[in-house]
Order: C-alpha cells, then structure tokens, then sequence
C-alpha cells in the first residue's frame, strides 16, 4: 500500500526550494508538537516557501520549539539554523552528523582535504579532484551555532531517534509511531535521504567519513530496519515512497554488485575510480566523489564477504580472489 503525507494526521508537507534531482525537498510540520523536521535548502526562496507553509498550517514561529534534520547535507540542513534562531527552537540532529552544522566552517574545510585525500585514495585524476573543489561552494551558513546532539533511541518532542546510516555517516530518521507515543496508524516515519521515491540515495561519496566504515553493509542495514517499522515512511524529496520501494532499492544495489564485479573482471585489477568509470561513463563534477564513492562501497563490500582482494592502499586497488 502506498501512503502519502494526506493520509497521516498532524502532519504538514511543504515543499520548499526549486528542485533537485531527487525532487523538491520535503519539509515537515508537526504544529501540535511545535517541530519542524528537515527546513530545506538555505536560499530565500526556500525561505519564503517554508514561512508560507507556516502560516498555512497556523504554526507560528513562537510556537516552533524543535528543528529536527536528519543529516548535515544543505538542502535539509541549510535553514535549520535560521529558522532556529528566528523561533528561539532547539536545533537537534544525530550526534555524528551535528558537528558538521555546529561547526561548520571548521568542518567544512576539514571536509574538503578529507574529500580530496579520499578522491585521490580512490584513483581519482588530480585535475578531476581540482574540479570538485574548486565547484565546492560554501553553504550561507553561521560559521557555529548550537545544535543539540541526539542519539538512537532518544526521544524529543515525543518523536523516537533512529539511527539510519548509509547516505551519511549520521543520518537519522525521526519515528512517530508505534514504539513513540501514538498508533502506526496515525504515526509516521520521516526518513529524510535514507528511502526516495524515484532516486536511489548515493552511498560512499556524498559523505566520505564513510570510507572508515563499511557505508553499503549500513545502508542495507538501514533498509532492513525501516522496512520492520510499522508506520508509514515519508521521504526527505517528493511526496510518496511506493510499498515497495525498499525492495526496489535493494535489488538495485545487488545488480549494481554484479556490474561492479562484471567491471572488474575486465579491468583487474582496478581501483574504484576505473570502475566508477566503466560503469557510468564519463564523470565530471561532482559525479566524480559520488560516481568514484559508489564504486568504493560496493568494492568495500564485497571485500568483507572475500569477493574480492585489496592488492594496494595508496590508491586502493582490487582484483578478483
């Protein structure tokens, strides 16, 4: 059965911003509870696209006592602080992800040697890392700013904290609904990157804190928790997640498996960036940390399970056993 943000009650969606490949941003109103989960990207349209929805759904700023983001990425994270700081709220996120926004000009340069080094680790062409920096434009965002740090299983504003990584090293759901304080029926899981509707969420490159783990085997982990909740799932871009939209994630990642160990048996030994190559062509952009990332995690994966045998580190290469 497919649910939508109508059939769940107490919930507002507003849409905010002009679009991404994902689809708008989803951000979510809970008026009785006075939280705001996921504001959006921190441009003044998406500004006035969220104050709009606030008067729509009668929800002051005075009354907005929590902002919730599931992950430090700017389009869900970009207006948290704004609008925290505007409605005096609480600004909550998982406690891996908050540093990045509480911090966030020392993490954001943090961030790009670690993107470069992690590109290079990966095979990635100097000129093509120069690239990626060089379009790695700086969010409008307070240099810090206070973020109250959640953990699995804690509860604020009534909602539960789950942890869901994969996209990102911290991403969180929020969960409303049978283990919180109401019925799966009239509760709701708000998922942000970790289930899309039409887009298969990047895993490896869009946060390369993942490389230290094993970013795949968390995502399908992820997947599996998700899938036993019982409420409804309500996605971070667009409106409805199909009732079999984790299965249909799941199957892409095991045939993009086979793709990768199909790619390496004709390249080996190869390093992820060779692979990336062979499997999505030319790569430019960012699609040079998101297509060289996604390779990674699959090749990370397979090596935990013996599919595969690390021959170099510096940049880590992988032939077949």
């Amino acid at each position: 059965m497919t649910t939508t943000v109508d059939d769940v009650p107490a919930v507002e969606r507003v849409a905010v911003g002009q679009g991404t490949p994902e689809g708008t941003n989803s951000a979510y109103l809970l008026p009785e509870r006075g939280v705001v989960i996921d504001p959006g990207p921190p441009t003044e349209s998406a500004w006035a696209d969220l104050q709009a929805g606030l008067e729509r759904a009668a929800l002051t700023l005075e009354a907005v006592e929590y902002v919730l983001v599931t992950h430090w990425h700017a389009d869900h994270a970009g207006l948290a602080p704004r609008l925290a700081e505007a409605a005096d709220a609480t600004l909550a996120m998982g406690d891996t992800d908050a540093p990045i926004i509480a911090d966030y000009a020392a993490e954001r340069d943090r961030r790009l040697e670690r993107d470069a080094e992690t590109m290079r680790t990966w095979g990635a062409p100097d000129d093509a890392v120069a690239a990626v920096l060089e379009g790695d434009r700086p969010s409008p965002l307070p240099d810090s700013f206070p973020v109250e740090r959640l953990a699995d299983g804690d509860r604020i504003a009534g909602l539960e904290v789950l942890a869901t990584p994969g996209h990102t090293l911290g991403h969180v759901a929020f969960a409303s609904g049978a283990n919180g304080d109401a019925d799966a029926d009239t509760g709701a899981v708000f998922v942000g990157d970790a289930v899309l509707p039409t887009y298969t969420p990047n895993v490896g490159g869009s946060d390369t804190r993942t490389r230290t783990t094993d970013p795949l085997g968390d995502y399908v982990e992820t997947l599996s928790r998700l899938e036993r909740r019982p409420e409804p799932l309500l996605p971070g871009h667009g409106t409805t997640l199909a009732a079999d939209r984790i299965e249909e994630i799941r199957s892409h990642h095991h045939a993009r498996t086979e793709r990768v160990v199909a790619a390496l048996e004709g390249l080996e030994p190869a390093t992820p960036w060779a692979v990336a190559c062979e499997l999505f062509g030319d790569l430019s952009g960012i699609h040079v940390k998101f297509g060289a990332g996604e390779a990674a995690a699959h090749l990370e994966a397979l090596e935990t399970e013996n599919a595969v045998n690390r021959v170099e580190d510096e940049p880590v290469t992988y032939r077949l056993p």
